[in-house]
């Protein structure tokens, strides 16, 4: 499957295997059950690990036994439109014909998806560098990764194609050096940790990621102390995987949420919070034309030192 394709959700279902379906392959036995769906759609929602069977994920061809509980939505995939220039404002640090390194505000998505068709960073590079629709895929062109809409932070795009795959090899070995700035709940004691648990899409409330013991990717974040509030303390980490939500995941499952953070946090936490806290302060990788170390560093939106002034104050 396309992955750059805009993917939308049906369900959630569960189901109990019967006595009669005892054998039948699970993507059969799906097809038959939910029809309006095709083969297609039903294999790559297992694939994807959106089906889950007893809990964990299994292959297409799994078969059935009885009591056995599928669990899981099914994906519906749609080709988008190629995007168009607009008017975005962000903020470019660096230029060079090989790449960009840019500042990415917080609220903004970074390419065209499910719900945001347009008005993303990807249509504000295209506005202010048009040559950026020849690089890399046609959906999100120059993009070799990604920021959550409410993360601010460093980000470098693609300006050539050769950049491009080698930036994408970088990222895919973990030769990149991310680190984050996140405020968090409640007061951390220690002064530096490491966080490794695996992460995978979250059994019951799949829009969410979730520590998965025996059915998740392995994801290692570290961390030390950098400022204590009162009610809160802002961290430094660096993560050596790049797994969906990581540190707002590894963060909550340790029992200090990211503040403001509306999908692992409290919901009590919000209104303090204009966002997320979280913010991609520096990239470190290697330029991919002269193999010269490249560091890469965004300083704290507004709107982030305005809650750590606010918190010193208290």
């Amino acid at each position: 499957m396309n992955n750059s394709w805009f993917s939308s959700a049906e369900g959630p279902f569960s189901y109990t295997v019967e006595e009669s379906f005892h054998d039948l392959r699970l993507d059969q036995f799906l097809a038959l059950s939910l029809d309006q769906f095709s083969r297609s759609q039903v294999t790559e929602s297992i694939k994807s690990g959106e089906i889950l069977v007893n809990g964990v994920t299994v292959k297409p061809g799994y078969r059935l036994k009885p009591g056995d509980v599928i669990d899981g939505i099914i994906e519906i995939y749609s080709e988008p439109m190629i995007p168009r220039p607009q008017d975005i404002a962000f903020e470019v640090l660096e230029e060079n014909p090989d790449y960009l390194i840019v500042n990415k505000p917080p609220g903004l998505v970074v390419h065209p998806g499910s719900g945001n068709v347009d008005r993303t960073l990807v249509n504000g590079l295209l506005f202010r560098f048009g040559s950026f629709k020849e690089v890399g895929d046609v959906f999100r062109p120059g993009i070799v990764h990604r920021l959550d809409k409410d993360t601010s932070g460093v980000m470098v795009v693609a300006r050539s194609s050769t950049a491009h795959a080698n930036l994408v090899h970088q990222f895919k070995n973990r030769q990149v050096q991310k680190t984050y700035l996140a405020l968090v709940i409640g007061e951390i004691t220690e002064e530096h940790g490491r966080i490794v648990a695996p992460i995978g899409r979250h059994p019951v409330h799949r829009q969410k990621m979730a520590v998965r013991e025996h059915n998740g990717r392995y994801a290692a974040s570290n961390w030390r102390c950098s400022t204590r509030f009162a009610h809160h303390t802002l961290l430094e980490l660096h993560i050596e995987t790049g797994r969906t939500h990581q540190i707002r995941v590894h963060l909550a499952h340790l029992g200090f949420p990211v503040a403001g953070d509306k999908l692992y946090g409290p919901s009590k936490d919000h209104a303090m919070f204009p966002r997320q806290m979280l913010h991609a302060w520096k990239l470190g990788f290697t330029h991919p034309g002269t193999g010269i170390r490249i560091d890469a560093q965004a300083d704290l939106p507004d709107d982030f030192n305005k809650v750590l002034a606010q918190l010193e104050a208290i």
